[in-house]
C-alpha cells in the first residue's frame, strides 16, 4: 500500500506541475474573468436596449386642467410603490380636443410616441384604449381614474395620517437561507463540471502521444489513475483558492452591511458552512472526475471522448436539477432522495447546511459519499486499465459494428 501511494503521489505531482507550469494554465485560470467581462458587456448592451425601449413608452391621459391635476396627483402617490425596474411607463397628460375618441385612437398611429394605453372621456365614465401586451398599463390607468374620482368626492383631503418607522431585521430568513443554499449548490455544480472535464482532455493528449503507455510500463495503472485524479484535484483546488481569495477580498472591501448578511446567515453558521462546501466540492469532483477518467480511457480519439462524455454531462445536469428541487423543498421526500443518491448528494447536502442547523446529517453524508467515491474510483480504475491496455476497435467502433451487423441480419 505504501508503494502504491508513493507511486500515485509521483503521478499526481507530475500531472499537477505539468498542468500548472504552462502558459495555457494562466489562460485557464483567468477564463472566468474573460467570461465575466463578456457577460457584463453583453448584459450592459441588452440592458441599454431594454431601457431605451422602456423610456420611449408612454401612457397618455386626455383630460381638462382640473381632471388632469387629480390624475397627476394620484400618479405621484402611487408610482413610488413600484420598483424602478417594473414600474409603469411614464404618464403624459394632454388637453382634450373636440372628439376625444378620435384623438385617443390617433395616438396609436403616431410614430413619434410609443403609446401603451390612453385614458379619455369624462371622469364619471372614463374609457381606456390599450395595446394587447400592455394590459398592466390599462389597469394602472383604471386605478388612477378611481383615485382621481375619490379625490374629487372627498375634496382631496386625506382620511388618515400615518406614522412610519423603518426597522432592520437582525435574524436570518427562510428565503435568505434558501437563497444561500441554492447559491452554494450552483457554485459547486459549476466548479465541478468546469474543472472535472479537464481530466478527459489531459487523458486524450497522453493517449495520443503514447505517454500513457510509458507510465503503464513503469507503475500499475491503478496508481496512474489515482495519481491523475488527485493531481488534477490539486489543480482544481488551486483554481478555487485563487478565485475564492479574490472573491473574499472583494467582499471585504464592500461597506459593512450586517443587516443584509444576517438574512443570509446559514442555519449551521458561515464557518461550518464554508468548510462543508469545500468538503462537498471535493466529493463531487472526485466522483465526477473518476467517471470522466474511466470513460475517457475507453475512447481512442478526442472525438470519441467528447461523444462519451456528453451523456455524463447530461446526467450531471439532471443531478443539478434534482438537487435544486431538493433545496427548494427541504425536508421533503424529494430532498431525502437527492441527499442519498451519490451523485446529487454533495450538492443537496451543501444546500441543506443553509437551512438545517444539525451537524450529524453532514457527518453521515460525508461518510456515505466517501464510500461511493471509493466504489466509483475502484470501478473507474478497472475500466481505465481495460481501456488503456485494450487492443482492437474502440467502444464506439464495436457499438457501430454491432449495430451494422444487426441491420444486416434484418
Amino acid at each position: 500500500m505504501k508503494r502504491f501511494l508513493r507511486q500515485a503521489a509521483v503521478i499526481a505531482r507530475r500531472d499537477f506541475l505539468a498542468t500548472v507550469l504552462t502558459p495555457a494554465f494562466l489562460m485557464f485560470l483567468l477564463a472566468p474573468l474573460f467570461m465575466l467581462v463578456f457577460a457584463t458587456v453583453g448584459g450592459m448592451g441588452a440592458r441599454s436596449i431594454a431601457d431605451s425601449g422602456d423610456d420611449a413608452q408612454r401612457m397618455v391621459a386626455i383630460a381638462d386642467a382640473d381632471y388632469a391635476a387629480r390624475i397627476e396627483a394620484a400618479d405621484t402617490r402611487l408610482r413610488p410603490l413600484f420598483p424602478a425596474q417594473i414600474g409603469p411607463p411614464a404618464l403624459e397628460l394632454r388637453s382634450s380636443q373636440a372628439d376625444q375618441d378620435v384623438q385617443a385612437r390617433a395616438l396609436f398611429e403616431d410614430e413619434s410616441i410609443d403609446v401603451s394605453a390612453v385614458l379619455y372621456d369624462p371622469p364619471e365614465s372614463p374609457r381606456i384604449l390599450y395595446s394587447p401586451e400592455a394590459a398592466s398599463s390599462a389597469d394602472y390607468l383604471a386605478v388612477l381614474a378611481e383615485q382621481a374620482a375619490r379625490a374629487a368626492r372627498l375634496d382631496s383631503e386625506p382620511l388618515v395620517t400615518t406614522q412610519r418607522e423603518a426597522i432592520e431585521r437582525t435574524g436570518s430568513t427562510i428565503g435568505g437561507r434558501q437563497a444561500t443554499g441554492f447559491t452554494a449548490l450552483f457554485v459547486l455544480f459549476l466548479l465541478t463540471l468546469l474543472l472535472a472535464g479537464q481530466t478527459v482532455s489531459m487523458l486524450a493528449e497522453e493517449k495520443g502521444n503514447k505517454v500513457i503507455e510509458i507510465l503503464a510500463a513503469a507503475v500499475p495503472l491503478e496508481a496512474v489513475f489515482v495519481g491523475k485524479l488527485f493531481g488534477l484535484f490539486g489543480v482544481a483546488l488551486l483554481f478555487v483558492g485563487f478565485w475564492g481569495g479574490l472573491a473574499g477580498g472583494g467582499v471585504a472591501l464592500l461597506p459593512p452591511n450586517d443587516a443584509a448578511f444576517s438574512t443570509l446567515d446559514p442555519a449551521i453558521g458561515f464557518g461550518p458552512f464554508i468548510l462543508l462546501a469545500i468538503v462537498y466540492f471535493a466529493m463531487g469532483y472526485l466522483l465526477l472526475g473518476a467517471v470522466f477518467l474511466g470513460v475517457g480511457a475507453q475512447a481512442s480519439s478526442m472525438r470519441e471522448i467528447q461523444m462519451l462524455s456528453l451523456p455524463i454531462t447530461f446526467f450531471q445536469m439532471a443531478m443539478f436539477g434534482l438537487a435544486s428541487a431538493a433545496a427548494a423543498s427541504p425536508g421533503s421526500t424529494l430532498a431525502s432522495i437527492a441527499e442519498l443518491f451519490p451523485f446529487s448528494s454533495p450538492f443537496a447536502m451543501a444546500a441543506k447546511g443553509a437551512s438545517d442547523p444539525r451537524l450529524w446529517p453532514h457527518l453521515a453524508a460525508i461518510a456515505w459519499q466517501i464510500l461511493w467515491v471509493s466504489i466509483t474510483v475502484a470501478i473507474a480504475a478497472r475500466a481505465f486499465r481495460k481501456g488503456v491496455l485494450k487492443s482492437g476497435p474502440s467502444v464506439l467502433e464495436r457499438i457501430g459494428s454491432a449495430f451494422r451487423f444487426g441491420r444486416a441480419a434484418d
